[in-house]
């Protein structure tokens, strides 16, 4: 049982507390102001649907009620086009939020990041009118290239992040989890070179780098069976040949590679390379494999921050998965993994009706700007703002994460 506080630590105590009902309601009186607005961002952004490193249009919306709220602007930080970083205020406590945008080939917004980029712009509006009574910074990243391509990870390697105590987004999904868990992913391309030949006059002189990319693909498919917990293999086909009556001279593989955790996908990948090298090996070809994007590391959310994250989420009246379960449905991937892995940060997932759809389905693409999506925007949004405030609140929490900021400096410098 904690010690009794004395009078004066009682009042100082409750002079906080409403202190904090006042910032968190004057920071939802903003979100819900420009609830329109946030949830006219969403669609907007999912109708023009655009692939990695080319989101000029939803960087241009993502900014716009950024700009129009006194956020200064900063375009193609890391030397990214559609990267940007938008800064509020100037107070000690710096609160990162992390804006997605980037599509998926053909199904568009499946994975939802027109959700994603409404909802913190939204906490941002939330945050910027309490920064200066919270002695807050407020930025909101612009971060392109999460399906393909880790726009976090070239932000974070080139110093973007630098100056951020927490860092916070929310994901769409069918259920809201709050400690989210993602795998570590390598995605990589194996080409395998051969020679061309005639397939019918003059088989004998070619070396069929289809049939390497066939023998590869059998030995990854034998190996799954053991595979350790949590790794796995997918790829497609991404060049096979150019007619059927030449020997295929050169093939590629490409293929995703996850696992729990950093050390058990190096495990994976040195056990993967001996498939590609049997192909090769069997077919008389050679074979080369390269990293196609930065490797993404697994979720590690901040546990503090997500006990507050829960609170915020749950007085809102969502019900989110119990923390026992959470671990059992890792999340696919993300290059948010990278960031938790350096700063204080949370990346839960926030529930909308998809009508049995997950994400990554054309169904789940339609779901993402349905009544409950535009939901999940401004109970993100409230959730997120609420949380930044309850942190910048408590001392405890505030030292904390200045303490640890000041340490990651340290390091870098």
């Amino acid at each position: 049982m904690p010690p009794p506080r004395s009078g004066r630590q009682e009042a100082q105590h409750d002079g906080n507390a409403v202190c904090e009902v006042d910032a968190a309601a004057r920071s939802d009186a903003a979100i819900r102001a420009a609830s329109a607005e946030l949830i006219g961002l969403s669609h907007a952004i999912h109708a023009e649907p655009e692939l990695a490193f080319e989101e000029t249009r939803s960087v241009a919306k993502t900014i716009a009620p950024l700009a129009e709220r006194g956020f200064e602007i900063e375009t193609g930080v890391a030397e990214l086009p559609t990267a940007f970083r938008a800064r509020y205020g100037s107070g000690a406590l710096t609160v990162g939020l992390c804006a997605e945008y980037d599509a998926l080939p053909e199904i568009g917004h499946a994975c939802g990041h027109n959700v994603i980029a409404a909802a913190s712009v939204g906490a941002a509006l939330g945050l910027a009118e309490v920064a200066d009574a919270l002695d807050l910074t407020v930025l909101v990243f612009g971060t392109p290239a999460e399906e393909s391509g880790g726009g976090k990870v070239l932000m974070l390697e080139r110093g973007v992040f630098d100056d951020v105590a927490m860092a916070m987004m929310v994901h769409p999904g069918p259920l809201d989890i709050v400690g989210a868990r993602s795998l570590a992913l390598a995605d990589v391309s194996v080409v395998f070179h051969g020679r061309e030949a005639h397939a019918s006059a003059a088989p004998e002189q070619g070396r069929n780098a289809g049939d390497a990319v066939t023998v590869a693909q059998v030995a990854l498919g034998l190996l799954r069976q053991h595979l350790l917990p949590g790794q796995q293999l997918h790829g497609i086909v991404g060049d096979g040949g150019v007619a059927p009556n030449i020997v295929p001279g050169r093939a590629e593989l490409l293929y995703y590679l996850r696992a729990v955790d950093s050390a058990s996908l190096d495990d994976l990948m040195r056990r993967a390379s001996a498939c590609f090298e049997a192909g090769a090996l069997a077919t008389g070809c050679t074979h080369e494999i390269r990293t196609l994007a930065p490797t993404y590391t697994e979720l590690t959310p901040d546990p503090e921050l997500l006990l507050v994250y829960r609170e915020q989420l749950t007085g809102s009246g969502r019900v989110p998965l119990a923390p026992e379960f959470e671990a059992q449905r890792p999340l696919g991937s993300t290059d948010m993994g990278n960031v938790t892995n350096v700063i204080p940060g949370i990346h839960p997932v926030i529930g909308i009706d998809a009508g049995g759809a997950v994400t990554h389905q054309p169904g789940f693409a339609a779901a993402s700007v349905n009544a409950s999506a535009d939901r999940a925007v401004l109970d993100g949004a409230l959730a997120l703002a609420r949380t930044a405030i309850a942190v910048a609140r408590d001392d405890i929490h505030r030292d904390r994460l200045l303490q640890r900021l000041v340490q990651r400096q340290e390091d870098i410098r």
